[in-house]
């Protein structure tokens, strides 16, 4: 097993066997106010637990998710070591994030408040970011993809079309716990040459509300997994 990347929030190994070991750590990611924020660019907090928290919820969903027969990386997770197993993926260019918006908050209403109210229902609204902390992840049309050679007009319909389908499962598996999810951030990939999700789906990465008031990440995987 070899070291080959440090994220902010999971370490990535490569395995003797072709596949890829991610590791999940205690560290969150907080915005510009220092608070915790799923969409933030700099790891700002660290909870015990969080890790394992994440990759629990990872593995409940991806099991959802490829029992749905949508094209993941995932191949097995390890709870106890906090470990997630993985295929060989190549992201899009130096990476991108696709984010799936049921309700106005966050970004979105610092981009569009002349326009929307915080709040407002919005119908599984499918942003795609580069990955660019320097500039501040920067929103990128279908036609800028295309342009710059990350994504084929045709990857990014199925991209699409899978992000819709991935949401709509968490949604409706937090929603039976009476709770609703707001937005939340996914990464995609080339996996056995398709569009694949990649990555974790964890209480870090959406904003979730009960009864009105904001869930915090390890509690999204207490409501769900107790």
């Amino acid at each position: 097993m070899k070291h080959i990347y440090t994220g902010k929030t999971k370490d990535v190994y490569a395995l003797d066997n072709g596949y890829f070991l991610l590791k999940f750590k205690d560290d969150g990611t907080v915005g510009e106010d220092g608070t915790f924020d799923p969409g933030g660019n700099k790891v700002g907090v660290t909870v015990a637990g969080l890790g394992n928290s994440s990759l629990r919820l990872t593995k409940f969903f991806y099991e959802k998710i490829e029992a749905a027969g949508i094209p993941t990386h995932y191949v097995s997770a390890d709870v106890e070591n906090n470990t997630m197993t993985v295929k060989p993926a190549e992201v899009f260019g130096k990476g991108i994030e696709v984010i799936c918006r049921f309700k106005a908050t966050g970004s979105f209403m610092r981009r569009y408040g002349a326009y929307a109210q915080e709040g407002q229902d919005l119908p599984a609204f499918v942003e795609v970011s580069l990955k660019d902390d320097e500039c501040g992840d920067p929103i990128i049309s279908k036609e800028g993809l295309a342009l710059f050679g990350i994504l084929s007009p045709e990857e990014y319909d199925e991209l699409v079309a899978l992000t819709r389908k991935i949401c709509l499962i968490v949604k409706d598996s937090l929603a039976a716990k009476g709770a609703e999810l707001y937005d939340i951030k996914l990464e995609f990939g080339r996996a056995n040459g398709k569009v694949a999700l990649i990555d974790e789906i964890s209480g870090g990465c959406m904003r979730v509300y009960k009864d009105g008031a904001i869930i915090a990440p390890l509690d999204i995987t207490k409501l769900l997994l107790t």
